[in-house]
């Protein structure tokens, strides 16, 4: 399985509307992505290590059989996800595409 995570680097100065990500960025990205996505997470940072801050405000995980279905995913979306995330934050996103395996 394919993972693609989103996150939303926790600095000072980040606004981050979870309401709006959860219910319409995420309905967003599903429509636009089609059937090869399978699923989708979202962690809402509440902190690190210790007394540490969160170093994240917010992931949000999309999930893929294969490369190949998040590929076409991606072609499908075009432009719209980037271009909704001024919607929601001003946090400049990270992604990381992982295979993920279980232990």
């Amino acid at each position: 399985m394919i993972k693609v995570s989103v996150l939303y680097p926790n600095q000072d100065g980040v606004t981050f509307d979870h309401d709006y990500y959860r219910d319409k960025h995420m309905a967003l990205v599903r429509e636009k992505m089609g059937n090869g996505l399978k699923r989708i997470e979202i962690d809402r940072g509440m902190a690190g290590g210790g007394d540490a801050p969160a170093p994240f405000v917010a992931i949000g995980h999309l999930f893929f059989n294969n490369m190949e279905d998040l590929q076409l995913a991606m072609a499908q979306a075009g432009s719209a996800p980037m271009e909704d995330i001024p919607n929601f934050t001003n946090a400049q996103p990270q992604i990381l595409i992982a295979e993920t395996a279980e232990a």
